[in-house]
C-alpha cells in the first residue's frame, strides 16, 4: 500500500481514511464524520455513503444483545463485531473498542488484549476510556505501534461509579481534570479524543488547546467532529432521547409496517404470487 499527499492508504484504487487524515481534517477545518456499527451490512452502507470513521463500539452491549450498560462485553465479542465490519469496509478508518476488564489492570495484560484484537480484526484503531488512570496501559499499547483514540466525559465503562448518565465535567475540579487527561493523551500519542456529554464550551477548549482531533457526543459543535450510534440516528432505538440526538430517519416504524404488510400477504395468500413462483 502507498500513501498519497492526502493521508490516505491507496489499495485497489480505495483511499482508505487513516489516523494522519484525521489530523489533516483538523488543521484544514474539515469536520469529522463518524457513526457506529456492529455487523457487515450495516458497516457496507455507511461506508459507501461516505462516513469518515465508523466505531465498532462497546455499545453493541446495549443495541444488539439488549444489555442495559456496556460492561458485559467480552474481548472475543469485540473480536466478533471488529471482524464483521471490517468485512465490509473500503475506506472508512475502523476503530474497535477496548471492552471494559481489558486494559484497566496490567498493562502487559491491556498490550495483550489490544494486540488480539488488532491481529484478528485487522483494525485501525483502538478507543479507550479514561486519562491519567489508565495511563500505562495506553502507553504500553502505542509502544506495540498500536493507533488509540481516546475517550473522556462521560465514559459508559465507568457508569457504575457515576450512578447516572448525566452530563460530567460542570464543575470546575471535573472540568480541570479533564482538560489534564486530554493534554495527557496527546502528549503520550493518542491519535484523536471522543469527548461525551460535557458542555460545549469546555468542549471547545479542549478542541483549541489540542492538535489532535476531537470527536464528540453531546459535546456541542466546537468539536473537530461527531459521532451517533447508528441505531440511535435512524430511529431503530425509540427508547432513547437524550438532548443530543438527532434523528436522520424513523426506521423503526418504517420496518414495523413492512413487517406488518408482509404477515398480511403472507395470510391472505397474496404473497408470492404466480410471478414469484417457479
Amino acid at each position: 500500500m502507498s500513501e498519497d499527499k492526502k493521508g490516505y492508504l491507496t489499495t485497489a484504487n480505495q483511499k482508505k481514511v487513516t489516523t494522519y487524515r484525521l489530523r489533516e481534517m483538523k488543521q484544514q477545518g474539515e469536520k469529522i464524520s463518524m457513526l457506529t456499527a456492529y455487523d457487515y451490512s450495516m458497516a457496507s452502507v455507511i461506508d459507501q455513503a461516505g462516513i469518515d470513521v465508523i466505531l465498532v463500539g462497546d455499545s453493541a452491549s446495549n443495541v444488539m444483545a439488549g444489555n442495559t450498560t456496556t460492561l458485559p462485553m467480552t474481548v472475543e465479542q469485540m473480536i466478533y463485531h471488529g471482524k464483521s465490519v471490517m468485512n465490509a469496509v473500503k475506506r472508512a478508518m475502523v476503530v474497535v473498542d477496548m471492552p471494559f476488564g481489558s486494559y484497566q489492570g496490567d498493562p502487559y495484560e491491556a498490550v495483550g488484549n489490544a494486540v488480539k484484537i488488532m491481529k484478528e480484526t485487522q483494525a485501525d484503531c483502538l478507543k479507550l476510556e479514561g486519562g491519567k488512570e489508565i495511563l500505562e496501559s495506553i502507553k504500553a499499547i502505542l509502544n506495540a505501534g498500536i493507533p488509540v483514540m481516546g475517550h473522556l466525559g462521560l465514559m459508559p465503562q465507568s457508569i457504575n461509579k457515576y450512578g447516572t448518565y448525566a452530563v460530567r465535567a460542570k464543575e470546575e475540579e471535573e472540568a480541570a481534570k479533564l482538560m489534564e487527561d486530554a493534554r495527557l493523551l496527546q502528549e503520550i500519542g493518542c491519535c484523536s479524543i471522543v469527548l461525551e456529554k460535557i458542555p460545549a464550551g469546555l468542549a471547545g477548549e479542549v478542541t483549541a488547546e489540542l492538535t489532535i482531533p476531537t470527536i464528540g457526543i453531546g459535546a456541542g459543535a466546537q468539536v473537530d467532529g461527531q459521532v451517533l450510534v447508528m441505531h440511535d440516528m435512524l430511529g431503530l432505538n425509540k427508547g432513547f432521547s437524550p438532548r443530543f440526538l438527532r434523528r436522520y430517519a424513523n426506521l423503526f416504524d418504517e420496518i414495523t409496517t413492512a413487517v406488518q404488510q408482509y404477515i398480511s400477504d403472507v395470510k391472505s395468500t397474496d404473497f408470492p404470487s404466480v410471478e414469484e413462483s417457479y
